[in-house]
């Protein structure tokens, strides 16, 4: 075994067992709902989380944790073990500003700490952070975990599809207007994660068939690929849904365990209830 330790933040989606299999800390990040704060996994769980921003009476805003509350992880992990080297992965730069506060934080340390922007989140942050802690498990140096997750990053892939355009409204990356005409006419949107790590629309279009057309289209571009090497299924507020497109899944990739998860704040605060995420790592 080596001497790294993985730390993440809490817009991964990892499974109990696999933070106590591979000892990864996961540092949250923070959430306010009508001016309450909340701490990501810690003091609001993910369905709570829904259920509180379905009552709200403004958008939920979501937050990277402090530095402070780096800097207090990556000292105590240095005070433990001096020789421990700290790699931090984190939610996509697109998304949130986690891994520049890691950056600053790990300046304020005399730990050795490597930061690592996934360029994703959820599940395909994941399937770095996962990557990482299985090789430094394994005895790996950090110089070959950074080779290999680099490959991961630059094959995993998010898909989204979302039905309502509220929190699109809300969150002013859609005009009132807009948002009205949208739902009146019932558009649902299809997005990805770019390679910048930020969301894109890729489809919009009428109706739960849209929706269903975005998806097929997405299960037709991991089949164009020569292998599959991971998949999560990711929801927000539709379970049913996921466990259905998980089914689907598995009966094209019966090796792969798909994890079916909520997602997170950071994920559903954009998408609003009834989003459902696709996420795979390609060969």
């Amino acid at each position: 075994m080596s001497n790294i330790k993985i730390v993440t933040d809490s817009a991964v989606a990892l499974t109990p067992e696999e933070i106590k299999q591979y000892d990864i800390t996961v540092i949250p990040l923070t959430v306010q709902i009508d001016g309450v704060v909340y701490e990501d996994g810690v003091t609001i769980q993910r369905d709570e989380f829904l259920e509180k921003m379905t009552t709200s009476h403004s958008l939920p805003q979501t937050s990277q944790p402090s530095i402070g509350k780096f800097q207090a992880v990556y000292e105590a992990i240095h005070e433990k073990n001096p020789d421990t080297e700290i790699l931090s992965l984190h939610i996509s730069s697109g998304l949130s500003g986690t891994v520049h506060a890691a950056d600053q934080a790990a300046a304020l340390t005399a730990a050795k700490i490597t930061t690592f922007d996934t360029l994703n989140a959820d599940r395909a942050q994941a399937f770095c952070v996962l990557a990482a802690a299985k090789m430094a498990q394994d005895g790996a140096m950090m110089s070959e975990i950074l080779i290999e997750i680099k490959k991961i990053r630059e094959n995993s892939h998010t898909f989204l599809s979302f039905t309502s355009l509220d929190n699109m409204v809300a969150g002013g990356r859609l005009s009132k207007t807009s948002g009205l005409i949208g739902n009146l006419l019932n558009i649902k949107v299809g997005a990805g994660v770019d390679k910048t790590g930020s969301v894109e629309v890729i489809s919009k279009g009428r109706g739960m068939k849209a929706l269903s057309k975005f998806n097929d289209g997405v299960i037709a571009k991991m089949q164009a690929y020569s292998d599959i090497l991971a998949i999560g299924v990711s929801h927000a507020g539709v379970p049913e849904v996921a466990e259905k497109m998980a089914v689907r899944l598995n009966k094209i990739w019966p090796d792969i365990k798909i994890e079916v998860m909520t997602t997170g704040p950071i994920i559903s605060t954009h998408t609003g209830v009834g989003a459902l995420a696709i996420l795979y790592h390609a060969r």
